[in-house]
């Protein structure tokens, strides 16, 4: 019996193959783990209405983690036209399978790595290195939303709120509702996920991204909250930053941050802005981590257009194992991959078009797993 249960979930357009070129890494460093396969994508949602159907969940139940690769969405009216004919108009309602496994299971830690490794040359700056916790659960990915607007929803918001007086004029098909809903016990655990981690990796500085000057409740709860956690850490130094102008000033001076702790939205903006800086998406990993189950993945899309040309690069997801590997306490072997890959992009033999080579992406992970 194998030591780890694996639950490995493809998806769809080019996470087949950076998955793909995942398992050749692993099968190199011998990990000892079953990798069970789980339904999940585009076809699912085409076929039976569900792109993360039930058996899935099961599996992901008897699992110690699992890897993910990507998969394709669309809006929900778009979706619906993509449905077999069959279950068209039966009240199926297209929305994200990762978001749902994410609330479903818990996952209330999305951590983020952006490092950038010597001698990529997509790298915005030499040495650059960070960390990104994005609370994974609550804000405006909560789902809480809602077109057309019931009447008595409009009812009540009339009698609580004064801003909403112009919108109470609109007919509910004319305007939309989404819920931002931050919780306390929400916003303190992420924030303390993200300043214990500082304190064991020897971090020295956490930024707390929010917009409370403006979205006074939900991001003055966080705020609020966040700081409170920060008290109980004295040698972390702590500041904050509204999310406008983090994207400015990391770019300014990228060198003046470390750690970033943000809300659902915010976090996931910094973490693309951030992955930007050491690469791009294809070097953008990301754990989705709860109190029993995570779930790795790169946190690019699906892209379809690419789907079967074997050309995208899968560093991303492979650095996404490497997270697993640590997750499962596999450190010497995480150690090991981080290594490999840094000395694949700093040889520079092999490069994905996206780093200005040619290479495919079977052809990284092999010069990868070659290194191991």
């Amino acid at each position: 019996m194998s030591k780890y249960k694996i639950a490995w979930l493809p998806g769809d357009g080019i996470g087949v193959e950076v998955m793909d070129a995942a398992r050749i890494v692993l099968n190199r460093l011998q990990l000892d783990a079953e990798y069970i396969p789980g339904d999940i994508g585009w076809e699912f949602w085409c076929r039976e209405g569900d792109a993360f159907p039930a058996r899935t969940v099961d599996l992901l139940n008897r699992v110690d983690a699992a890897m993910f690769g990507a998969i394709t969405s669309k809006p929900v009216k778009a979706a619906e036209k993509e449905l077999a004919p069959a279950l068209q108009g039966k009240g199926h309602s297209y929305r994200s399978p990762i978001v749902r496994m994410r609330q479903l299971f818990d996952l209330y830690v999305c951590l983020r790595p952006c490092k950038a490794y010597p001698g990529n040359p997509l790298n915005f700056k030499e040495g650059l290195d960070l960390v990104v916790f994005r609370e994974n659960t609550e804000d405006l990915y909560a789902g809480v939303e809602f077109n057309p607007v019931p009447p008595e929803l409009a009812a009540v918001l009339s009698t609580l709120s004064k801003p909403f007086a112009p919108f109470a004029k609109l007919a509910g098909c004319d305007y939309a509702i989404s819920c931002k809903v931050n919780t306390r016990a929400g916003s303190e655990r992420i924030a303390r996920a993200a300043f214990e981690f500082a304190r064991q990796a020897k971090r020295k500085k956490i930024t707390i991204v929010h917009k409370a000057n403006v979205v006074r409740a939900t991001d003055g709860l966080f705020l609020e909250t966040a700081q409170a956690v920060a008290r109980e850490f004295p040698e972390i130094a702590v500041d904050d930053a509204n999310i406008d102008a983090i994207c400015m000033w990391l770019l300014k001076n990228p060198f003046n941050y470390d750690v970033l702790l943000a809300p659902n939205l915010y976090g996931d903006i910094i973490s693309d802005l951030s992955a930007q800086m050491v690469g791009g998406l294809g070097f953008g990993c990301s754990g989705n981590t709860g109190k029993k189950l995570a779930v790795f993945e790169p946190s690019h899309g699906s892209a379809p257009k690419y789907a079967g040309l074997n050309k995208c690069n899968p560093i991303a997801t492979i650095l996404g194992a490497k997270m697993m590997l640590d997750w499962l306490g596999e450190t010497a072997k995480g150690s090991a991959l981080d290594a490999a890959v840094a000395a694949v992009i700093k040889e520079g033999k092999v490069r994905t078009y996206d780093m200005g080579g040619s290479s495919t992406t079977t052809q990284m992970a092999q010069a990868i797993a070659d290194k191991l």
